[in-house]
């Protein structure tokens, strides 16, 4: 009886990791840095693209960072001096607040069409870990490394605010009055 037990257990272990493997995603190719010094200190990178792919993600980070009616919100979700005003109001005049970029992803050809350089960001709740703006895990290695997929898509333009809950649960729009 003992036999048949151990051969069952050892089955159903065997079946649980090749389930387990079969639901994981993806991962492609992909370059994460904290600044441009960086990039252009890699071995391996291209000093222009390095350039090019910063200002994309910069040029993006506006309106596809998390947004927040107080700056504590904000605070509270990335930690203390990693939030900015946006150039944003809400509608009825008021401040938006989103973080600070701390840093970037860039990536090569995927399937026969460029990855978009994308912001990214640091939150209180999985420090040291690069997060998308869409709340996507680009992991935690800088330089070149492997993400998930999913985290390659082109962010989502962000019109509402959020109230505390780690990239927030509640929303409130805005209006686009740029300062």
């Amino acid at each position: 009886m003992k036999r048949r037990s151990s051969i069952s257990v050892g089955l159903m272990m065997s079946v649980s990791l090749i389930a387990l493997s079969a639901c994981e995603e993806p991962r492609v190719d992909a370059s994460v840095y904290e600044s441009v010094e960086q990039c252009k200190r890699d071995p391996l990178g291209n000093p222009d693209q390095c350039e090019s792919n910063f200002k994309e993600a910069k040029a993006q980070h506006a309106a596809v960072a998390p947004k927040y009616a107080t700056k504590e919100d904000c605070v509270a979700d990335f930690g203390a001096e990693k939030c900015e005003k946006a150039p944003y109001q809400t509608s009825t005049g008021g401040s938006v607040f989103m973080p600070l970029m701390a840093g970037y992803m860039m990536g090569s050809l995927l399937g026969g069409r460029r990855m978009g350089a994308q912001p990214l960001y640091s939150s209180t709740s999985s420090p040291g870990t690069f997060r998308t703006a869409d709340n996507k895990s680009a992991g935690s290695k800088t330089g070149r490394t492997q993400v998930a997929r999913s985290a390659t898509s082109k962010p989502s333009v962000k019109s509402t605010t959020m109230r505390r809950g780690g990239f927030g649960s509640s929303g409130r729009r805005f209006g686009s009055a740029a300062t």
